[in-house]
């Protein structure tokens, strides 16, 4: 199958986070997995990508990969044209804590935390952190700061995992099958807050995920089949979350 290319011109987005001959080998037993063979991506500042794929297609293997939270069998990632991938524990640590916020499709709150104590796990390592209060702000729940995580709503609690996520400010946010544990209607609300996000702070986004119908908000769209990118387009005209159903 043949993937569209892209030639850098005059216009484009400067490169935020970027794969190079990516692979992921794993082992079990006597049996060798490879999750990616050989992807080349780009993610460009500001811009709202799309990872679109089936399950043990290897997109959430790459978002690790991306994030630093794993290291390539072979290739390397590069952020701002500098390989992280080769860096010591340390590094990798600050270049998650500095540069990339997660958000996953379980919400991983402390259940012994308020809404805003949540937030602040990150903002108090954080070198010039978002005051709590107005992360949580951005994602609509300002007035519900002080509840505990059992008198949240799923989609309440994935926002607040969202506000977590950006209260750093990081240059990218990488969301791996952020709606996957939601209805129809409460994930496109969080999904209104990840574009939300975006527009407003310029965060460099990509969303991991199987439904085929969240690609339509996208500014672009990268297919994942069997460890590889079978397609990488822009598209043309991006719809609102709200205007999404499935």
């Amino acid at each position: 199958m043949v993937c569209a290319v892209t030639v850098e011109g005059a216009g484009e987005r400067a490169v935020v986070l970027e794969a190079r001959a990516l692979s992921k080998r794993y082992r079990m037993g006597d049996v060798e997995i490879d999750a990616l063979r050989g992807v080349d991506l780009r993610l460009r500042e500001g811009e709202f990508t799309v990872l679109l794929g089936p399950s043990g297609s290897g997109k959430s293997t790459l978002l690790n990969l991306l994030g630093g939270l794993d290291t390539p069998t072979s290739g390397e990632v590069r952020y701002r044209d500098r390989a992280i991938n080769f860096a010591d524990d340390a590094a990798l640590t600050r270049f998650r804590r500095e540069h990339v916020g997660f958000v996953f499709q379980f919400y991983n709150l402390v259940a012994s935390l308020t809404a805003r104590e949540n937030v602040e796990l990150v903002t108090d390592i954080a070198r010039a952190p978002m005051p709590a209060l107005d992360a949580l702000g951005l994602v609509g729940l300002g007035a519900r700061a002080d509840h505990f995580p059992s008198q949240l709503s799923g989609g309440e609690q994935q926002r607040v995992a969202i506000a977590r996520a950006v209260a750093r400010k990081p240059d990218v946010l990488l969301c791996d099958e952020p709606t996957g544990a939601l209805d129809c209607a409460t994930g496109i609300l969080v999904l209104e807050v990840i574009a939300r996000v975006n527009r407003e702070l310029g965060t460099t986004t990509a969303v991991i995920t199987h439904n085929a119908v969240i690609a339509h908000m996208a500014d672009r769209v990268i297919g994942f089949g069997d460890g590889r990118v079978v397609r990488d387009e822009p598209n043309p005209s991006p719809v609102p979350a709200r205007e999404l159903s499935w």
